[in-house]
């Protein structure tokens, strides 16, 4: 029986875990037949990608993958001239995630010296009373749908709070963000434009401009007045390309994870009463739920010169997908990888938030936005379960995911409550 399509198959988006173990069966670094890219579900092998800083690898392609394909037929051995000339045609190569080399290292290192570990723990109280006020919404209805009312409510609301975004347009922009990219009936043409944040600019353009002539406290007054390191400030479009993305992609991956660790614990009652009297396990849960189905389950690189991964030759031009939830679950590296264990050694070690230079920045804000959403819900109620109603029963659940080949993103998450 062949292979399903990673990027088209519907099976795939309900059961990737499966697609993951039957590749890495046959090798941990595979071609996989209708796109031609590299599949790298290996944990090994995924580090030697993500860890390389010969310059091996370009992220130009890193949103989408191989679809659409490259604007440019690969040249042998080198595609580095080629890949410069027509970079601007690549999606979303406007935006941060898509540099490469010392531009991705200059705005990285901007942006990092803005998410300081101060600014992220002073949001700690502010994260505290979003998630009971969310939680005040829906405690004593004894349900909530927990992806919309309570995830993506959390992040989204959060991010906005450090950026500075003025409170009245929070909610509005939470409607706006719509779905993610790499859908698998194929993305919107505003989606796969090198800024498909465009519709963003102009209310991000008079944020920025609001505090270059009126600064505060918050992270786009420091933005609109960083410089690089070698002194210079970057111009204005290129300032609200950095703050679109930032603002998009901090309350996607989180909301994500929240969602999933929700759904985890909703299906345990033993880990319920064990996190509730061991809330100090929380982080580790959250670790754990990263590592078994992270929000994110690939990751795109694109090769600028022929090389090899493991043992197996990739030509220059080649994509790159390095299965970051196909890796958290080797067995070569994990012991009993399907087993949920927050008693695992070393939780940390897994790729849920990626690995490299490219590494999510704003992990440690995802890592505190996740670990209070749990406390509080977990605080805040005396048991949690699936809606039956809307999942079906134990050992026939139904969950929708978005049908998105990148991301590990749930529709919708329907549970019941019972308020301490």
């Amino acid at each position: 029986m062949p292979d399903p399509d990673f990027y088209r198959d519907a099976s795939v988006i309900e059961d990737p875990r499966s697609y993951f173990d039957s590749m890495r069966a046959q090798s941990p670094v595979r071609r996989e037949a209708y796109h031609g890219t590299f599949m790298v579900t290996g944990f090994d092998e995924a580090m030697q990608v993500l860890g390389n800083k010969e310059g091996t690898y370009s992220s130009a392609c890193s949103i989408v993958g191989p679809i659409p394909p490259l604007p440019f037929e690969p040249a042998r051995g080198d595609i580095r001239m080629q890949l410069e000339a027509h970079r601007a045609e690549l999606p979303w190569s406007d935006h941060l995630v898509c540099y490469d080399g010392k531009p991705h290292a200059d705005y990285r290192s901007l942006l990092v010296n803005l998410f300081t570990p101060r600014r992220v723990r002073e949001n700690e109280e502010y994260l505290t009373g979003l998630a009971d006020r969310l939680i005040d919404a829906f405690v004593h209805k004894g349900r909530c749908n927990v992806v919309p009312d309570y995830a993506h409510a959390t992040t989204t609301y959060a991010i906005a709070d450090i950026m500075g975004i003025p409170l009245a347009d929070r909610a509005e922009l939470l409607e706006m963000i719509g779905a993610p990219p790499s859908q698998v009936e194929g993305d919107a043409v505003h989606k796969i434009g090198a800024d498909p944040l465009i519709f963003l600019k102009a209310r991000f353009d008079r944020y920025l401009t609001d505090r270059q002539a009126n600064p505060t406290s918050d992270l786009m007054s420091e933005l609109v007045h960083a410089r690089l390191k070698d002194g210079s400030q970057p111009n204005m479009d290129r300032l609200s390309a950095l703050a679109r993305f930032l603002f998009a992609a901090a309350q996607d991956t989180t909301s994500r994870l929240i969602a999933m660790a929700i759904l985890i614990l909703s299906e345990s009652p033993e880990l319920q009463q064990r996190l509730r009297s061991e809330p100090n396990r929380i982080s580790d849960f959250l670790e754990e739920t990263l590592r078994y189905d992270g929000p994110v389950k690939v990751a795109y690189r694109l090769t600028v010169t022929d090389t090899k991964i493991g043992d197996v030759p990739v030509p220059a031009g080649s994509i790159v997908t390095v299965c970051l939830n196909g890796a958290s679950n080797d067995a070569r590296h994990f012991e009993l990888p399907d087993r949920f264990d927050i008693d695992r050694p070393k939780v940390r070690d897994h790729m849920g938030f990626s690995k490299g230079v490219h590494a999510c920045l704003g992990a440690p804000l995802g890592r505190m936005e996740a670990r209070i959403a749990v406390e509080r819900l977990l605080a805040r109620t005396s048991a949690l379960s699936i809606s039956e109603e809307h999942h079906g029963v134990p050992g026939a659940r139904r969950y929708r995911f978005e049908p998105t080949y990148t991301f590990r993103s749930l529709r919708d998450l329907h549970i019941e409550l019972s308020p301490v």
